[in-house]
């Protein structure tokens, strides 16, 4: 073959090439592939919130978290997004280690003990004799994402404290509901664990010092007052 005719064929073929990855670059393009990440499912837990040791005096109460649970349907392993009024979707790539009840309780637990005046902060079965125990109950837990550039980590917590002479519940000492809507940095998974564990500190912050103030009112010399400073970003709707 004459080497005219080899060149011409070379180029030829390269041109072919060249046409057909630019052809699938633009079909890639347009179907997103390009620019959406692969997609792989990542784990979340809740963290416990740093304290100041210096804020609070521990005195010699134990405290038993008697029931933490999670109202459906937030009580699963997967992230929950509110996407419209009325619709809500999980995220089959980004969920909990293990059952969000379970992640919230070792977090509440640490929280209640080094910022809430207990010596000690026990489970049920323990060979401590709690004089305190507390029912908390979940009952909003979502990224709101209808509008992605207004994105939002939500809680809603309700905390029931009782008094409990030899373990066994008795009249109940405080009881509130509390709710936080945190502004997100970006409508990600990863933001909105952070902004859920901002919130979570933002409540057992105001609930440890509103049981404190509480305990003080009743005439009991057993809480020390302490004022904790935190932004409140509101209290959001209630998802319909």
């Amino acid at each position: 073959m004459p080497e005219c005719m080899k060149t011409s064929h070379i180029v030829s073929r390269r041109t072919a090439i060249s046409f057909v990855a630019a052809l699938l670059a633009a079909v890639c393009a347009l179907s997103g592939c390009v620019s959406r990440p692969s997609l792989h499912k990542q784990t979340f837990t809740f963290t416990a919130p740093a304290t100041d040791p210096t804020n609070v005096v521990a005195g010699d109460r134990v405290l038993a978290i008697r029931r933490l649970q999670i109202a459906p349907p937030f009580d699963g392993r997967s992230l929950v997004y509110r996407t419209g009024e009325f619709s809500y979707a999980r995220d089959p790539y980004a969920e909990f280690l293990d059952s969000p009840a379970e992640e919230m309780t070792a977090p509440v637990r640490t929280w209640l003990r080094g910022d809430g005046g207990f010596s000690a902060v026990v489970e049920r079965g323990s060979a401590l004799t709690p004089g305190t125990l507390v029912e908390i109950n979940v009952t909003r837990l979502f990224g709101d994402f209808r509008r992605p550039e207004h994105s939002a980590a939500v809680i809603g917590m309700q905390f029931v404290f009782f008094d409990a002479p030899n373990g066994v519940p008795g009249k109940p000492l405080f009881q509130k509901e509390y709710s936080r809507d945190m502004p997100l940095s970006a409508p990600t998974a990863a933001a909105l664990m952070a902004g859920w564990n901002q919130a979570l500190a933002d409540i057992l912050a105001e609930a440890a010092s509103d049981l404190r103030h509480s305990e003080a009112n009743d005439g009991s010399n057993s809480w020390p007052l302490v004022e904790y400073s935190h932004e409140s970003p509101g209290s959001p709707a209630n998802p319909k």
